[in-house]
Formats: C-alpha cells, sequence, structure tokens
C-alpha cells in the first residue's frame, strides 16, 4: 500500500486556523506551531486550501500567482519552514490547485483583456455579444447571476464559472497547460506531498457554447449542467499526469462534482487520472439537479447509504476512495445529517466513526474533531461567504421572504466550516488577539480543543482513539468492504475483512432505539464505540466496532 492509503489527511483552512500576528487572520506560522497538535490526531498529510497570492474575492480560490505566497499568510520563507517543520513529524503538505480559473487580477487575465490579438488574448474564455448585445449564452454562474461579464477593453464577454472576479481560463490553448504544469511542478520542487485538484470538472468547454433550457425564474440555466465533465476532459487530465505527478512519491485527489460512481474507474486507479477524487454524492443528498439552497429534496438514510455503497464498490477493484463528510464548501456534518433535537456528540462520534471506518483514506476537516456545529447569523450581512449571497438574492428571486432565505443559508453556508478554530475559552478562542476575520463560534467557551484534550469523553478524544484504532487493525486500511442490513431503514452496517480478521462496524443513523440479528456479533469481540454495547440492540445515534481474529 502507498502511505497516503494509510494516513489520515487533514484539510486545514488557512485563514481560520491559527493568527500570531493578531491581523485576524491565520498564517503560516500559526500553521507551524499547531503541528503537533495535528500529529496527536494520527495526520500524515495537511491539506492547506490556497495560500497563493490572491486579492481574496473567494478567500484565495482566486489566484494572482500560483508561484508566490499571500503576504497575509507570511512568507515563501515561513512556507519552506512549514515544509521542513513537518517533515520532521513525518507529515506532507498537499498544496490546493486552481487550475479552472484565475483572479481576474492576474498578470495573464490583464493581459488577456487588453485587446483581441495580444499573445495571451486566447487564454481566456471570450464571446461576442449577442445581436442585443446580451451575454453569449444564458447561462448561470455557480455563485448566481450571468455567468458572463462585459470587458470594455475587449468588447467581449468572458465566462467565469464562478464569480467575475475569476475567469475561466482556455484549457484547449497548449500554451495554458503548459504554464498550469509548471506551477504544479514549482510546488513539487518545493517538496509537495500532493495535489488537490479544484474543481476540475469544469475545465474542458464544449466546442459550441450555446443556450440552455431555462431551470429557474431568471430564465437561465446552471452553468454546471452545460459544461461540467465535457467529453474529453480526461485526455487533458492524462496529459496533466504525465507532465506533473508521474514518476514523484505524491498523491492527487480531484474535486469532480458530478462524476458518477459508475464513472469513477475513468478518474482514479492505475488507468485513471488521479489516485482519488472526491465525489459528491453522499453530501449533495438534498440536491437531485442544481445546489439550489432554497429548494432541497428531501432524503433519507437508505439514500446515504446507497451513495455511500456506490462509491465503495466502484472502488473495489481499481482505484482509492477519499472519505469526508466535511470541507470548507459544505455544512458542519452534525447539523448536515441529523435532526436539530438529536445528541450532536453522539452525531459527532458516529460520523467519526463512519469516517475512519470506510474502504479509503480519511480526510478531516478543520474542527470536525471537535464536533463543530453550523453558524446561524441574525442577518445575511454578517456572512462573509460569496456563495451565500448569491443562494439568498437566487432564493428572494424565488419568491422566498427574507427569513426564509436566511434560514436557508443558515443550512448550507460555506461560512459554517469557516468560523476561527477554538483552541481555549479566551477571548477569540485563542485563535487571534485581533479581530477575526469571520466571528467565533459562540459555542467556543465549551467547544474548544484545551477544555476537549482535558475531557476523556469528549469529541477530540474519541477521534484520537479512532485515529489509534485504525492504525492498529489492518482490515481498516487493508480490508475488503462488504455491507451488512443492506434493507435497514435506521442502520448503516458493514464488515471490513481481511483473511486474518474482520471487523464488524453497526452505526445507527436514528433517534430511536433499534433491534438488530444478535448473531450478527456471536463470537465477536466489542472494542470500541461511543455508548457502551448492548447486544442487539442500538441506543439512538450509537456506534459499535467489533472484531474477530
Amino acid at each position: 500500500m502507498k502511505w497516503w492509503q494509510k494516513t489520515v489527511v487533514y484539510e486545514l483552512y488557512p485563514k481560520s486556523f491559527q493568527d500570531t500576528t493578531g491581523s485576524g487572520t491565520g498564517d503560516i506560522k500559526g500553521m507551524i506551531k499547531r503541528l503537533g497538535y495535528l500529529k496527536s490526531l494520527g495526520v500524515g498529510a495537511i491539506w492547506l486550501t490556497p495560500v497563493c497570492k490572491s486579492p481574496m474575492v473567494d478567500n484565495g480560490y482566486d489566484i494572482e500567482d500560483y508561484c508566490a505566497i499571500d503576504p497575509s499568510y507570511g512568507t515563501m520563507e515561513d512556507m519552506d519552514l512549514l515544509f521542513a517543520e513537518a517533515k520532521k513529524r513525518n507529515i506532507r503538505i498537499v498544496i490546493d490547485l486552481v487550475f479552472n480559473h484565475t483572479s481576474d487580477q492576474n498578470p495573464w487575465f490583464l493581459e488577456s483583456k487588453q485587446s483581441k490579438d495580444n499573445p495571451k488574448a486566447d487564454w481566456y474564455i471570450w464571446r461576442d455579444a449577442k445581436e442585443d448585445g446580451s451575454e453569449p449564452t444564458n447561462w448561470r454562474g455557480i455563485f448566481g447571476g450571468s455567468a458572463w461579464t462585459w470587458c470594455e477593453e475587449r468588447q467581449q464577454y468572458y465566462l467565469h464559472t464562478f464569480a467575475y472576479q475569476q475567469p475561466d481560463l482556455n484549457w484547449a490553448n497548449p500554451d495554458v497547460r503548459k504554464a498550469l504544469y509548471d506551477a504544479a511542478n514549482f510546488w513539487v520542487n518545493k517538496g509537495a506531498g500532493g495535489f488537490r485538484v479544484d474543481a476540475i470538472p469544469y475545465i474542458k468547454k464544449p466546442e459550441v457554447l450555446k443556450d440552455g433550457e431555462p431551470d429557474g425564474k431568471d430564465g437561465m440555466v446552471s452553468v454546471h449542467d452545460m459544461t461540467v465533465n465535457t467529453k474529453g476532459i480526461l485526455d487533458y487530465l492524462h496529459e496533466f499526469k504525465e507532465n506533473v505527478t508521474e514518476g514523484h512519491d505524491i498523491f492527487t485527489v480531484g474535486e469532480a462534482n458530478g462524476v458518477k460512481a459508475s464513472e469513477l474507474h475513468e478518474w482514479v486507479g492505475e488507468n485513471g487520472v488521479f489516485d482519488m477524487i472526491f465525489e459528491f454524492s453522499h453530501v449533495n443528498l438534498e440536491f437531485k439537479g442544481i445546489e439550489t439552497w432554497c429548494k432541497p429534496d428531501p432524503w433519507t438514510i437508505q439514500d446515504l447509504k446507497k451513495a455511500l455503497r456506490n462509491s465503495q464498490e466502484a472502488t473495489r477493484d481499481n482505484g482509492w476512495y477519499p472519505v469526508f463528510f466535511e470541507n470548507h464548501d459544505k455544512p458542519r456534518c452534525t447539523d448536515h445529517y441529523f435532526p436539530e433535537d438529536a445528541d450532536k456528540g453522539q452525531c459527532a462520534k458516529l460520523m467519526g466513526t463512519l469516517l475512519y471506518t470506510l474502504r479509503g483514506t480519511p480526510f478531516l476537516y478543520q474542527g470536525q474533531e471537535l464536533g463543530y456545529r453550523n453558524v446561524k447569523y441574525d442577518s445575511i450581512q454578517k456572512y462573509n461567504d460569496i456563495s451565500s449571497y448569491g443562494q439568498y438574492d437566487l432564493a428572494l428571486s424565488e419568491g422566498l421572504s427574507e427569513e426564509e432565505a436566511l434560514k436557508a443559508v443558515h443550512r448550507f453556508s460555506r461560512d459554517s466550516a469557516r468560523t476561527p478554530m477554538q483552541w481555549n475559552d479566551q477571548e477569540n478562542a485563542g485563535f487571534s488577539t485581533g479581530i477575526p476575520w469571520l466571528p467565533v463560534h459562540d459555542d467556543y467557551k465549551t467547544m474548544n480543543v484545551e477544555a476537549e484534550e482535558k475531557d476523556p469523553s469528549s469529541v477530540l478524544v474519541y477521534y484520537q482513539q479512532l485515529a489509534k484504532l485504525r492504525a492498529d487493525y489492518a482490515p481498516f486500511t487493508k480490508g475488503d468492504f462488504e455491507e451488512i442490513l443492506e434493507e435497514d431503514e435506521n442502520i448503516f452496517a458493514y464488515r471490513r475483512n481481511t483473511k486474518d480478521q474482520s471487523i464488524f462496524v453497526l452505526l445507527n443513523f436514528s433517534g430511536k432505539e433499534v433491534s438488530y440479528d444478535c448473531s450478527l456479533t456471536e463470537n465477536m469481540q466489542y472494542i470500541f464505540g461511543n455508548d457502551q454495547p448492548k447486544t442487539g440492540v442500538l441506543k439512538p445515534y450509537q456506534a459499535c466496532i467489533y472484531v474477530k481474529n
């Protein structure tokens, strides 16, 4: 097995992790300061969301310079020290590559927009207006509004899948691809342990850009539906693999929203383009089509089980799976998967059990190990997330009230995953001596690292124990996946088997006590869980792990 299949990856949101200067923004020196804490979680790789130079319109996902550090985070010397200090602890640093688009302040775009015949004129997606002067197509951006913005200098529109400050690159131009590969290799030479590749399904655009059937009252269609995973995208990604990752002891994980489980074999494995991909079927259960926060679809525990089962089976013989339930773009899992009145501590432990015991590499998101919950700011103006504003406006355009629109933001806002890390019960939770860029969650007095490290029953201690358990029992890394009780509407149960040992995991996703066939655990030893076991019965949100040698 490869090193990245046996470790735990921690997604770190630099802006919210640890501030050492009083600026209110986390920094690289803060990451270095907390490496010991991350090691206590069994972490072997840290995925950093972008720290490259950026205007920060989308918190670093609008890159101005791929080979420079944003001054708000520190210097390249700080970054070199992070690589060195992490290496001492056997921790690799994983870089986030944002290759679908750049910032509109990137020198490439500043040159491209000057004219239709400059050396970088074809580095972005430019189109003339329709005869009436309107946008080239009726595409809606991911963050709301038109996916096209008018440029006075060129007298043309440019395409942006996300914010207008994030113009899409033209991957059909080989010079663009070479520049991106050079940027990736810059970080390989720095010692990067891997790459997470952002928004990858959108890099290939259709040869002809045309209107789509409107899906909302605004007369627009989601750009996602019109461009996601366009035929030929894998050719580009094989080229990326050949020019960047082959021959290096690193891993790649692509963000591939829209890739179905049945398609995973084309994306991962020996003949695929990545070592792993994040596919979102299990975290987008509410959205059968486009992600519209104010119009979520109903889902059941069976839907969650099916999504996880499909991904496990699709990577059983080919490829590897990155297990995750939170990231910087998604709500906290304790609120996402469970009702308001659930015991959220038990729910956090149940989700941790699932995270560490499925086949694949666990991707733990900052604060998840403490059981963090969503924030509920009382006005939209208190949110920072650009997507939250777009979804709020979209909800109003759909006829919802301000109260209903804000409720949808409470449920799905990306800011819930971005509040500052809570280190202690002091001012600003020990995150900063200044004014934090985003308010600290109001539960920081009790849900913080210092308090939870001292409490043997805390979520944090539970996660530390899970990491050790995963390292101690071979089936968690080497075992196959076999689902049990597939038809049960409340319990998710599965075995992880090697020829020498079998692990059995039982998870009750319901808020009621449920029964199961007690013969399933016969001759098995209980080794871990979030409550005392009782043969044949699971309490609400109970997680149990058994072993048989």
